[in-house]
């Protein structure tokens, strides 16, 4: 079955389960994943001005200027896109990513785009991104920087999805109950049971 969708953009606060449903998603409807979080620390390991200045960001817990993700995006979007449906983690994250990346996709005739924004309550999300940082050794994952990411969420991309409701399709799904309970219901959401 060819679903009804070209895009997907995975919205939530850090800690709802959106990269690990992006992949399972990914990987079922076999669309290319674009994590931005893997992207970006690849770039920062790399041995380059952009890498040198991705690392400092990211490592100081801050995010990158649009200016600069849209730069990286207009570098790495036109090889991705090619007969293939997307879906987009972590990206976008203010209004002004937000319009460039919707009128980026509609010029490269890909119209049919859908947001599943999972949510979980706050000491959820503080809860899981604490037993991702022991698990994964993640750098980025201390209690300052995850508080820093949440009020960021809250006050920047929380306003950003009002444009997304508007713009595309637009999923709500609950991301407290296990995994696969939560796969079920995107699957259901999408019609791809």
């Amino acid at each position: 079955m060819t679903p009804d969708f070209d895009v997907i953009f995975m919205t939530g606060p850090q800690g709802s389960g959106k990269g690990t449903q992006g992949k399972r998603l990914a990987a079922k409807l076999d669309f290319f994943l674009w994590d931005t979080g893997a992207a970006l620390r690849a770039i920062a390991a790399q041995d380059t001005p952009l890498g040198k200045e991705v690392a400092g960001i990211i490592n100081n817990g801050n995010f990158l200027s649009d200016e600069l993700l849209i730069e990286i995006l207009k570098d790495r979007l036109p090889g991705i896109l090619k007969g293939k449906g997307v879906i987009f983690d972590g990206v976008p994250r203010r209004i002004g990513q937000a319009e460039y990346l919707l009128h980026y996709l509609r010029e490269q005739g890909k119209n049919r785009m859908v947001t599943i924004s999972i949510d979980v309550p706050r000491e959820e999300s503080v809860k899981r991104l604490l037993i991702r940082a022991e698990v994964e050794g993640r750098a980025d994952d201390t209690p300052e920087s995850i508080d820093k990411r949440l009020r960021f969420f809250e006050d920047v991309v929380k306003p950003m999805m009002e444009y997304l409701k508007k713009e595309t399709k637009y999923i709500d799904i609950d991301g407290v109950p296990s995994i696969d309970e939560v796969e079920r219901e995107i699957d259901e959401a999408l019609g791809i049971l």
